[in-house]
C-alpha cells in the first residue's frame, strides 16, 4: 500500500469515527430530559378548603380523622401519624393490628400540631368541620386536604382521601367490593327488610334516637331497611332525648349503643333507661327484640371498615337470631 492509498484509508476511518461520535451525541441529546427521575408527576386535589397540588405519591401521610384513618388502612396506606380513636389505647380494638408504630397526635377534636409537624409529613388530611381553625397552620407543615364534614355517606369521604393519597383506582374498587356486599346481605335479608329498625344512643348526659344521615342510618338505608316515621328523617339525630320521647323510640327491632369514656356515666344512663317503665313498655322490648350492639362500629369509628362489621352484625342479628 502506497502513501496515497495509506492516506485515504486514514481518511476514511476518521471519518466513521466522527459520524458515529455525532450519532451518540445526537441520541444522547435526543433521550428526555430527566428520564433518569423517578419522581411521578404532580396532581391536584379540590377539597373543601382549596384546590391543593401534591408532587407524587405522598409517602409519609397524617390523618386527622379516625374514619380517615380506616379509609387509608383499606387503601393499604399506613400512616405516620393518626389521632386516637374516640375509644381505645390509642386505637379501636378493630384496627390496632394494623398501627404498630403509628405516632398518636392527641384527638381528633385538638390534635397536636407540633407532633405533626415533627413527623415531616408529604400530605395531611384533615376535616373542616373539626380543624378549619388550624387549616392555615398545617397547609404550611405540608400539602393539606379537608374533607367537609362527619356526616352522612362515608363514601364521599373515602374517595377524597383515596385521591389524595393517589389511590383513586383502589379507592373505586374499595366501594365496588362494599357494594357487592351490601347486595349480598339484601339478598339475604329479603322481607325482613320490611323490619322497621329503631337506633338509640346514649352518652354521659345524653341520649340520642339516629335518623338517616347517620353512620349506621346511611348504612340501614342502603340496605333498604325501613325506618320508624319519627326517624325516617334526611338529618343525623334528635338529641337530647327526655323520657317522654322513649315511644318514638319503638319499632320491630331496636339497636342501641353506649358511649362509655371510662367513668361508668354513660353505663348508668344506659341502664337507668333500658330498664324503665316507659321503655320495657314499648313493644319492640315486650317481643325481646332490644339489642345493645358495638358503639365503635355502629357510630364512632365512622369508616369503611367498620361499616363491613356493622353487616356482620346486620347478618348476625337477622338471619341467625331473628
Amino acid at each position: 500500500m502506497n502513501m496515497k492509498q495509506t492516506h485515504l484509508l486514514f481518511t476514511f476511518l476518521l471519518s466513521l469515527l466522527l459520524l458515529a461520535g455525532c450519532g451518540g451525541k445526537q441520541e444522547e441529546t435526543a433521550k428526555p430530559k430527566g428520564s433518569n427521575q423517578s419522581k411521578e408527576a404532580s396532581y391536584t386535589v379540590e377539597h373543601a378548603m382549596d384546590t391543593t397540588e401534591i408532587k407524587g405519591t405522598p409517602k409519609r401521610v397524617v390523618i386527622l380523622t379516625n374514619e380517615g384513618t380506616e379509609a387509608l388502612l383499606a387503601l393499604g396506606v399506613k400512616p405516620v401519624g393518626a389521632v386516637k380513636s374516640w375509644t381505645g389505647d390509642p386505637w379501636y380494638d378493630h384496627i390496632k393490628d394494623k398501627m404498630d408504630g403509628v405516632k398518636e397526635l392527641g384527638l381528633e377534636s385538638e390534635p397536636n400540631v407540633e407532633a405533626i409537624a415533627a413527623l415531616k409529613p408529604d400530605l395531611i388530611i384533615g376535616n373542616k368541620m373539626r380543624h378549619e381553625k388550624i387549616y392555615e397552620q398545617l397547609k404550611q407543615i405540608a400539602p393539606t386536604v379537608f374533607s367537609e364534614t362527619l356526616r352522612g355517606n362515608w363514601k364521599d369521604n373515602f374517595m377524597l382521601y383515596a385521591k389524595a393519597v393517589n389511590q383513586e383506582e383502589k379507592g373505586k374498587q374499595v366501594i365496588a367490593d362494599y357494594d357487592k356486599r351490601i347486595e349480598d346481605v339484601k339478598a339475604k335479608l329479603g322481607d325482613k327488610l320490611k323490619m322497621n329498625v329503631s337506633v338509640v344512643r346514649f352518652m354521659a348526659g345524653d341520649v340520642r334516637i339516629y335518623h338517616k344521615d347517620s353512620f349506621s342510618g346511611v348504612i340501614l338505608d342502603q340496605l333498604g331497611f325501613a325506618r320508624p316515621e319519627s326517624q325516617n328523617v334526611n338529618d343525623f339525630a334528635e338529641t337530647g332525648v327526655t323520657k317522654e320521647r322513649i315511644p318514638a323510640m319503638d319499632g320491630d327491632i331496636l339497636f342501641y349503643f353506649t358511649y362509655e369514656t371510662g367513668d361508668g356515666k354513660a353505663s348508668e344512663l344506659e341502664k337507668e333507661w333500658i330498664n324503665d317503665p316507659l321503655f320495657q313498655n314499648l313493644n319492640v322490648a315486650k317481643q325481646g327484640k332490644v339489642y345493645k350492639v358495638s358503639d365503635t362500629i355502629w357510630n364512632t369509628a365512622g369508616g369503611v371498615l367498620a361499616a363491613h362489621l356493622m353487616l356482620n352484625d346486620i347478618e348476625k342479628y337477622f338471619l341467625q337470631k331473628q
